[in-house]
């Protein structure tokens, strides 16, 4: 970890110190140490059981993918560090960007082979976005209507966000099923390009791009020979989306907000994490904080009910991430067994 990601680790903490400072701002101390009191701890423990668990089957999901003829290329220890990496580096960096390269970097410390190691977490990545897709119709079938009744302007940045995705899935599809059309059309879009930053800079910049395409074809076709693989992957990242998405019903059953419908708490949560993703800033801090009180405004009248539960949700979904994070970069990975023994022969 460079002294840059330390920096920018440190002053993500901080905006979110400020931000909860804000917040607290008229609220009356006595207030909050009640309602803190009060905490149902059983249920804030369920909260931080399922954000736990969606890592350990992201790390299910790993291994799955890795899986070679019966074997596993990396220890369960080893594996379970990738998605801690990647939860630091997520929230570390714009658009979540960081969480791509960790994740290889990782892959390479343990002694899995760079090709192997970009080859799965570009499966990871395609079911992934697949799973996120689906969750996001369910939920514009289920809670947008409310958004959008209630929330006017959430609604607006929900429909950005949901387009985006939308547009990530559609040109993943193009490459897999339609590659020389699709690199037609990026040769097509290039064009215009030129006129802004020159036709030199744009044919280099058009060359990556190719090879970009180029690759992530080859890797789909790996992807549509490992059906079995797919489906096992798909059904547990399903799984640990799902229990990341019901994180903030136990933390409202936690405050005792009992009269909410875990379906639908579910969907106004990924209609949150749609709207964070659109937010060039780091972790998505400000916007992450303000969709999260708009929209569970619903639930909950009092300020500090509001601020206590807003707080306990960041904190498992975003820092306690990033304390994870922290703690697998120092730990240093064992070896993989087939990798150490290739390179002795």
């Amino acid at each position: 970890m460079t002294s840059k990601n330390k920096l920018v680790a440190v002053l993500m903490v901080f905006v979110g110190v400020v931000i909860f400072a804000w917040e607290s701002r008229t609220l009356n101390p006595h207030q909050v140490v009640r309602e803190l009191t009060h905490l149902n701890m059983w249920w804030l423990l369920v909260a931080t059981l399922m954000m736990l668990g969606s890592w350990v089957v992201e790390t299910v999901v790993l291994q799955v993918l890795l899986r070679h003829e019966g074997e596993k290329l990396m220890p369960f220890g080893n594996a379970l560090r990738v998605p801690l990496v990647e939860q630091l580096f997520n929230s570390i960096t714009p658009f979540a960007a960081g969480g791509q390269p960790a994740q290889l970097v990782a892959m390479l410390q343990s002694g899995v082979e760079g090709g192997r190691a970009s080859s799965v977490l570009l499966m990871k990545f395609i079911v992934y976005q697949f799973m996120v897709l689906i969750n996001f119709v369910f939920t514009i079938v289920v809670a947008f209507r409310t958004v959008a009744v209630h929330f006017g302007a959430l609604a607006v940045l929900i429909a950005f966000g949901m387009i985006i995705h939308v547009t990530v899935i559609v040109g993943l599809l193009l490459v897999m099923y339609y590659y020389r059309f699709t690199r037609k059309l990026l040769h097509w879009a290039m064009k215009p390009v030129g006129w802004f930053m020159g036709a030199e800079r744009r044919d280099v910049k058009e060359l990556e791009w190719v090879a970009k395409i180029d690759t992530f074809y080859a890797e789909s076709l790996q992807l549509k020979q490992a059906k079995r693989k797919v489906i096992w992957a798909s059904i547990l990242t399903m799984v640990e989306l799902l229990m990341y998405y019901s994180v903030p019903y136990f933390v409202l059953l936690s405050l005792h907000v009992s009269d909410v419908n875990i379906i639908e708490v579910m969907a106004l949560h990924v209609m949150i994490v749609i709207i964070t993703s659109i937010f060039p800033v780091p972790g998505g801090s400000g916007g992450a904080e303000y969709s999260f009180k708009t929209i569970f405004s619903m639930y909950i009248g009092n300020p500090a009910t509001m601020v206590l539960a807003m707080l306990l949700w960041r904190f498992l979904t975003n820092y306690l991430g990033m304390i994870c994070g922290t703690v697998a970069i120092a730990v240093r990975p064992r070896r993989s067994v087939r990798r150490t023994e290739k390179l002795l022969k």
